[in-house]
């Protein structure tokens, strides 16, 4: 075998995990990588901005549970792609994200750029390492994808010093192996089999870790078989269509949301790849009395109100099969949809609601009505995404796409372009609220590139929406939140793209399907009147999660 250099080595190991992209911009200390990059299979998407890359990066392994990769050179290059590398960790998605670094003879000391980034970026990744010689690239590129896509998966970083990259090396690829899953003995089946059979009152609540483990068809098999009605968190909407019988909706915005869902008289809750980031079970289990029947891929999270009586451990789609196919019990309606119910009805009574600015609810409905079963709306971060998690209603698992556990603004645009690249054939519509969007809209440049066409949405009002909301309940005024507003249809044309702003209720609608119907990226600008309170009834109670 020729020799080469350790960054050949290095992509062609990449090509042997499946890489197809890699989101970053280039620098001199990646030079070499860029290089062999360049002359390889897989694709180099330049990005405008890095915290776009590793969004992108980030939204490509919660698709498609293959760990997606961004890149950044030393320096400010790899603490930009710090935010969006956390929002992975937070939010279980498998990433791998690679750093330049300095000469190794010049890190001893202070130097140009030069800044510890294994030490930065360790709190927000599973494991990472500095790739100090030539000779150990298979393995720590083998190692980085095997503990990225591990159940619970996240981010891993390796660092690339440039000296390391450029030498020479004889070396190939380690083969890729799937993760292991363990699987639950005999009598853990058993015993939850027998506390479900006894329960009166059972209920399930499912969370992101089923969506990572495509387990929505065994979950409804699994409710259809037993009669166990779901619950879902905001990022587990659509493992039950919300049409299904068995769809109890989605929790976790307000105090009573567990309550009306029938959490109240529920015996015996069914934790099914709920992830505690994701809501406190202290909000469902105040008094700490519940039994509980884990599914997951890891062993239970340690919280004092969430003790589990049984864990079943494994791939939960297996899991639940096994588990359906070994209960007998009666089936029964489920006694308690009343916040499904009332969600549902807040939005049919929202079609016909002309009033402008816009209301929340009807550019919820018009955007439902748009997009079939399997297109997918991605959220930003802001009082947005609560109207979102609270009422936009998803038939398909992976179609809502929130950021939930760092909740960073300005994941939407990245997310969405990741969404056009793994799935071409679907239908991608971004929420942004006016903050959010310009974080990091210099990606509409990526997208005209790319000629990925989604259609970004930004609901205008001039202020962070969601801090004035939550000033004005806690102190009955709100301040420092407002803001002015380029004219985002001049700046969509700057782009290149093409662009609208609503002057009435009815024009969104229309807008929206001739913005569907293009192949190219487009904005839609939407006046909103946040006066409609998130917390659509009193009976619901106070919010209880943050944007």
């Amino acid at each position: 075998m020729a020799e080469q250099k350790a960054s050949e080595v290095f992509v062609e190991c990449l090509e042997a995990e499946g890489v197809r992209y890699v989101f970053g911009i280039p620098g001199e200390e990646t030079l070499d990588l860029n290089e062999s990059l360049a002359d390889s299979s897989i694709q180099f998407v330049p990005v405008r901005h890095e915290q776009g890359g590793a969004y992108m990066a980030d939204a490509y392994g919660r698709l498609t549970g293959r760990a997606g990769v961004c890149l950044g050179t030393l320096g400010p290059g790899a603490t930009n792609l710090l935010t969006a590398v956390a929002d992975a960790f937070l939010d279980r998605a498998p990433l791998v994200a690679l750093t330049g670094q300095s000469d190794l003879e010049r890190m001893h000391k202070e130097s140009h750029q030069y800044l510890d980034l294994i030490g930065i970026l360790r709190p927000v990744v599973k494991w990472n390492a500095r790739v100090a010689s030539p000779e150990i690239v298979p393995e720590v590129v083998r190692k980085a994808f095997k503990v990225a896509e591990s159940e619970k998966p996240g981010g891993t970083h390796l660092e690339l010093p440039e000296d390391v990259m450029a030498r020479p090396l004889d070396a190939s690829p380690l083969p890729r192996h799937a993760p292991v899953q363990p699987e639950p003995g005999t009598r853990e089946l058993q015993r939850a089999a027998e506390l479900i059979e006894s329960a009166e009152n059972p209920i399930a609540l499912a969370g992101n870790g089923a969506i990572r483990g495509h387990a929505a068809r065994a979950l409804r098999a699994f409710a259809q078989t037993t009669g166990i009605p779901v619950a879902e968190t905001f990022m587990a909407k659509g493992l039950l269509d919300y049409e299904d019988s068995k769809a109890l909706g989605t929790v976790g915005l307000q105090t009573r949301d567990y309550e009306m869902a029938g959490f109240e008289d529920a015996d015996l809750v069914v934790a099914i790849g709920y992830d505690l980031v994701e809501h406190a079970p202290v909000n469902w289990n105040p008094r700490a009395d519940k039994k509980i029947v884990v599914i997951d891929s890891v062993a239970a999270e340690i919280d004092e109100f969430f003790v589990p009586e049984v864990e079943l451990i494994g791939d939960i789609a297996h899991v639940l099969a096994r588990l359906a196919a070994g209960t007998r019990r009666t089936m029964v309606e489920p006694a308690a949809r009343r916040l499904h119910e009332l969600v549902l009805g807040a939005l049919r009574d929202a079609r016909d609601d002309s009033h402008f600015p816009m209301r929340p609810p009807r550019v919820l409905h018009d955007l439902r009505a748009a997009l079939g079963p399997r297109d997918m709306l991605v959220s930003d971060v802001g009082l947005h995404k609560l109207w979102i998690g609270r009422m936009f209603p998803a038939h398909e698992p992976g179609t809502v796409l929130i950021a939930n556990g760092l909740a960073g603004m300005g994941f939407a645009l990245p997310t969405a372009i990741a969404a056009k690249l793994v799935h071409p054939e679907r239908k991608v519509v971004t929420v942004s609220g006016d903050g959010g969007f310009l974080m990091n809209c210099q990606e509409l440049e990526t997208a005209v590139r790319l000629r990925t066409p989604v259609v970004n949405v930004i609901w205008e009002n001039g202020q962070f929406g969601s801090i004035a909301w939550k000033q004005d309940k806690k102190f009955g005024r709100h301040f420092d939140v407002g803001f002015g507003n380029p004219d985002f249809v001049k700046l969509a044309d700057a782009f290149g793209l093409p662009a609208w702003r609503c002057a009435k209720a009815e024009e969104f609608s229309r807008r929206l399907t001739e913005a569907l119907a293009l192949d190219v990226p487009s904005v839609i600008v939407v006046p909103i009147d946040y006066s409609l309170d998130v917390a659509i009834s009193e009976e619901l109670g106070a919010e209880t999660v943050a944007t």
